[in-house]
């Protein structure tokens, strides 16, 4: 294993306050911390941070990226639609997230749901969402399609959110018989050739980094199962860690590689984490810092792939299956409920079909 460094990129100290504000009418995240000359370079140099003479402060601007390096939660990007949405149709919002939290749905459902279905109570106007008939539904979803140019992927969503209103809080079943949904594409997981892994991997000298992409194709592991690992999760007795409520609130266990044991006894000793096994400023560590952590990953690697962070899970069973696991191991491995959703890693792997000859190489 090549050696890894503890540190490796710049990281926020923590006696350095940020939080999100407004700055010449833009969304920026003001830092706010005691008169630190070597700081104040830093944030320039690493950050491109501005000065405001107004609110005595140094501010960057309120992305993804910036939030994710200071631990700070995703914006409400639903917050301001909500505004727009007609007073009357407030109360049916709220009685989608409340069905939403009773049924017991996921944080992340019900920030889609919400979102999606904020969408449509603003296209829908002053006119009231419980009065709404097939026809208005499905003239709606043309527009979708025909106007928005929206992809089949987002339609399922909002059909999804739009459809859990009407059937499961309104009790109303026979709104959506004659509303088809479009067929979606049949894509195939974007998994990483094993070399392609190993530059990753070799790549990253960031003590924390490595440990994160490591575990990630190691196990197979989701980003969200990642990030919410904890410390008593990990059983180095057994070599066995524990993956509670991960995706359908299912939990299940995984090997950890013998290969890791040593990196992850170095990590706890660099980094000291308290609670979870890879924690931010206030808490665990993000999604969006994890994605952030493979797109740098992938840059140092000369990789140009557009993928994301889930692709090291797609690479774990694709190199399983063409080791000659049995694909029955690898759906309890991953966490799947249904076998098909495990066998699409067979139409990715080469086990079966790369000794055939081309007739090309015949001629």
């Amino acid at each position: 294993m090549k050696k890894v460094l503890a540190h490796e990129v710049w990281t926020p100290p923590k006696h350095l306050e940020c939080e999100a504000g407004v700055h010449d009418g833009k969304r920026v995240l003001l830092m706010r911390f005691p008169y630190d000359r070597k700081l104040i370079n830093e944030v320039k140099h690493h950050l491109n941070a501005r000065w405001s003479a107004s609110k005595s402060v140094w501010h960057v601007p309120d992305t993804p990226a910036n939030r994710g390096l200071f631990g700070l939660a995703p914006a409400n990007q639903s917050g301001e639609k909500e505004l727009r949405v007609a007073a009357m149709n407030k109360p049916c919002l709220q009685r989608l997230v409340e069905t939403i939290r009773l049924r017991g749905y996921s944080a992340h459902t019900e920030s889609t749901y919400r979102t999606e279905f904020v969408q449509f109570l603003v296209a829908m106007g002053e006119q009231p969402a419980d009065d709404i008939d097939p026809e208005t539904l499905r003239n709606y979803l043309l527009h979708c399609v025909n106007v928005l140019k929206m992809s089949e992927a987002h339609i399922h969503s909002r059909l999804n959110a739009i459809k859990f209103y009407y059937e499961k809080v309104l009790r109303r079943k026979r709104m959506f018989v004659d509303i088809p949904r479009p067929k979606k594409a049949s894509t195939l997981p974007k998994a990483i050739a094993r070399a392609d892994v190993k530059k990753i991997l070799d790549g990253t000298t960031n003590l924390k980094h490595n440990t994160i992409l490591r575990m990630c194709y190691g196990m197979g592991l989701r980003v969200s199962e990642i990030i919410a690992l904890r410390l008593c999760d990990i059983d180095t007795a057994s070599m066995q860690v524990h993956i509670v409520r991960a995706k359908g609130k299912k939990d299940r266990y995984v090997p950890l590689p013998v290969s890791i044991l040593g990196q992850l006894q170095e990590y706890c000793e660099a980094y000291k984490p308290v609670e979870f096994l890879f924690e931010g400023r206030n808490g665990p560590y993000t999604t969006r810092s994890a994605q952030a952590v493979f797109k740098q990953a992938l840059k140092r690697a000369g990789l140009t792939r557009q993928t994301g962070i889930h692709s090291l899970r797609h690479s774990y069973a694709r190199h399983l299956l063409e080791a000659g696991t049995d694909i029955g191991h690898i759906q309890k491995l991953l966490g799947h409920e249904h076998i098909s959703t495990t066998l699409v890693y067979t139409k990715i792997t080469n086990r079966d079909v790369q000794h055939i000859q081309s007739p090309l190489d015949t001629l």
